[in-house]
């Protein structure tokens, strides 16, 4: 991952509603959950979720499909798994320190 889209997928989470957002789809997995369920869920009116999800699209943290009638939202796991590599690269100056004992999601080998 370049820094650029660190920044940006690091500024999109910089939200707190955001970050509730995707939270809750990657707790929801890979099948995702409809738009009407996650502001359920969140506790937000449609129009503020659209808000939220465009800005998590665009920085390519969530994705959406559609299912007949439903829109569908899932995380994007392998940007989440960038970034966290991203941020955890040169972890302890290349001392063993742990970071590295912590498993990448392994999600989007079912998507």
């Amino acid at each position: 991952m370049e820094s650029g889209d660190a920044v940006i997928a690091l500024s999109a989470l910089a939200q707190a509603t955001r970050l509730n957002i995707f939270r809750t789809l990657v707790e929801a997995g890979p099948d995702g959950l409809n738009a009407g369920r996650l502001a359920e869920i969140i506790g937000i009116p449609p129009s503020s979720l659209s808000f939220h999800l465009k800005e998590l699209s665009h920085a390519g943290l969530a994705d959406s499909r559609q299912e007949g009638r439903f829109v569908t939202y899932s995380a994007r796991f392998e940007t989440m798994n960038r970034l966290i590599a991203y941020l955890t690269e040169n972890c302890c100056g290349g001392t063993p320190c742990g970071a590295a004992d912590v498993p990448a999601c392994g999600c989007e080998a079912s998507t």
